[in-house]
């Protein structure tokens, strides 16, 4: 069963927001600011420009392949099983560990505030939220927009009211350890951006996924950074830096120092209410995973069974609950080191994944988002990631070292024998050594999800194009020898002798030339009988000689049918002029490898679409 699509670009605007809107902000600072001091807001600067980068690369290959498991099924579909079940894995943990920091930020105000047990409190929110989730992802997407809607105006009021009493003496001292710190700090505080992987994960779930989800996560990423800055520059200029070192609720605590009481309220109930809204989101986007891993095959299919009364994986929502509870036992800075660091690792993969995409070349990775200024905009993401796993410490390693011992053992114990998709390096591999290693599956795969993504009408010209005979032909070639091999070809279904169909293609062709552009033709006939409609389609790589005018035509569209089928003859044409008028047609249609991928650009292209046909 499929996940239906009902997440809109404001819905993703806010679930972006809110999934690094959280600890990040409200717990670390205090943490950040010893390693890094005044210019610590500089290192949350640092880690959102590398997550703006980083994500990039997220983004297109979400709008190529708007999938459940997000960066997970770009990786495997990139790399190899391997590789996608490590990042499928570490993505998973990534996300269950940044939504149980947000957990123990409400344990931690609960506990603050009314003397609550702070574990006891933040295993019974890990149970509510997975109760949500199981419920619908509707209801808990609606929850999110109110919870972020609140959360930003409350942080803005925080902003505007704390600017006039910063005190600017506090910024002297602006390096006191040295600008390394300042970027190796930017590295331990890039789980407050971690989050912006669970739009990935959620991508399947997308209305209009390549204008929705560049749109909401750009956006959110440039929105959230700036009122990082701000909230920090306000924190370290209106807080005493002993007090701020040692503080685990920093801009609450800032906020009495400008509006007393009330804003140390205010801002505890925008902390918690920033911890709600990525416990929810964390929840709702790190339980893909294992649906995704299942739908490939490389864990049991029980893991990605959908219900039918909730249409939410439960099995994966419960699991995943689980692992957030036992990750409450962490150490705190532990917690997000292991997090950060599995995150850097999970940007590093996918913007390899995008190069190896890209050079494999093929024809149905058609993403609405292309990262600007390829591959140069991958390489310096990749270089910088890279820096910031400088300072991640050895149980960080530990951790990312056990998540890919357990991945090789789970694929070789079970994974191995039931995964066969294939992958875009099998591609790029075929290419460079000019040998055959791939029987097109993933083409396939594309174009199916390309179909699902763009709501493609499967119309009569659909079907007719599946129907055609695909001819890829090489050689330089006259128009009569053309016209030969085209009655040849379709004569045995039209019960028509050759020299007859040969003769209505000469006579049409002496009413007006067939040869519309010097790239195009599209020879066009009407013969005796009834519903009768036939299309034949041939690429000629070294062209067709019509006329001098038409010397080198590549691409020709035959159209043979009955007068009972003048209209939709009409509409054929019609259709094959916006299927060849678009603007990538002529380059798509010389590097097509195969007469299926020749198929594919004229299944895939836009153009209007009638009623439905099943």
């Amino acid at each position: 069963m499929n996940l239906k699509k009902q997440i809109s670009t404001f819905d993703i605007f806010c679930i972006a927001s809110g999934v690094m809107i959280s600890s990040g902000i409200f717990i670390l600072p205090g943490i950040a600011f010893s390693k890094a001091g005044p210019a610590v807001f500089l290192s949350y600067a640092i880690a959102g420009i590398a997550a703006l980068l980083g994500i990039l690369s997220v983004i297109e290959l979400s709008t190529a392949m708007p999938r459940a498991g997000g960066d997970y099924f770009f990786i495997t579909r990139s790399f190899g099983p391997v590789p996608g079940m490590i990042l499928g894995f570490f993505s998973w943990f990534a996300l269950s560990l940044k939504t149980a920091f947000a957990i123990f930020g409400i344990g931690k105000i609960l506990h603050s505030h009314l003397g609550i047990s702070l574990i006891a409190t933040a295993i019974i929110a890990a149970i509510f939220f997975t109760a949500l989730n199981i419920k619908g992802i509707n209801l808990a997407v609606k929850f999110e927009v109110i919870i972020v809607t609140g959360l930003l105006l409350i942080m803005i009021t925080y902003v505007v009211s704390g600017i006039p009493g910063i005190n600017l003496s506090r910024f002297m001292d602006f390096t006191p350890h040295g600008i390394k710190p300042v970027f190796l700090t930017a590295g331990f505080v890039f789980v407050s951006y971690g989050g912006l992987l669970k739009i990935a994960s959620l991508s399947g779930e997308v209305k209009n996924p390549g204008k929705s989800i560049p749109r909401g996560v750009i956006i959110s990423t440039l929105v959230v950074t700036t009122l990082y800055v701000l909230l920090l520059i306000v924190v370290i200029g209106t807080m005493d830096p002993e007090k701020l070192v040692s503080s685990l609720t920093p801009v609450a605590d800032s906020a009495v120092f400008f509006l007393g009481n009330t804003g140390f309220l205010l801002i505890s109930i925008a902390a918690l209410l920033a911890f709600v809204s990525t416990a929810n989101a964390g929840i709702m986007s790190a339980s893909r995973y294992p649906v995704a891993l299942s739908q490939d095959s490389l864990l049991p299919s029980i893991f990605g069974k959908i219900s039918k009364r909730f249409n939410t994986p439960i099995l994966s929502i419960i699991l995943t609950g689980s692992l957030i509870v036992g990750s409450l036992f962490l150490e705190l800075e532990t917690l997000v080191k292991i997090a950060s660091s599995i995150i850097l690792f999970s940007y590093i993969l996918t913007n390899i994944a995008v190069i190896i995409i890209r050079e494999s070349r093929i024809q149905n990775y058609r993403p609405t988002f292309k990262v600007p200024l390829y591959p140069f905009v991958q390489i310096i993401s990749i270089i910088l990631f890279s820096f910031l796993l400088i300072d991640v410490g050895i149980a960080a390693m530990e951790a990312v070292i056990g998540i890919i011992v357990t991945c090789l053992l789970i694929y070789l114990l079970y994974g191995r024998r039931n995964y066969s998709s294939e992958y875009a390096l099998l591609y790029l591999v075929e290419r460079i050594i000019n040998k055959k290693l791939v029987s097109n599956d993933l083409e396939q795969e594309l174009k199916e999800i390309l179909q699902h993504r763009d709501n493609l009408v499967t119309d009569k010209f659909h079907h007719l194009i599946e129907e055609s005979i695909f001819l890829d032909l090489d050689g330089k070639l006259t128009r009569s020898e053309l016209f030969n091999q085209i009655a040849d070809t379709c004569c045995s279904n039209l019960q028509m002798e050759p020299p007859e169909l040969l003769n209505y293609l000469e006579e049409r062709e002496q009413e007006s030339s067939t040869a519309l552009t010097p790239f195009l033709a599209i020879p066009h006939i009407i013969v005796e009988g009834t519903n009768i409609f036939q299309m034949f389609v041939i690429r000629v790589k070294d062209g067709v000689y019509f006329s001098d005018e038409f010397s080198s035509i590549k691409a020709i569209f035959a159209l043979i049918g009955s007068r009972d089928q003048r209209q939709f003859h009409l509409q054929a044409l019609s259709s094959i002029a916006q299927i060849t008028h678009n603007k990538d047609f002529e380059k798509l249609w010389l590097k097509a490898k195969t007469s299926r991928n020749l198929k594919d650009i004229c299944l895939l292209s836009d153009r209007n679409r009638q009623i439905k046909v099943d």
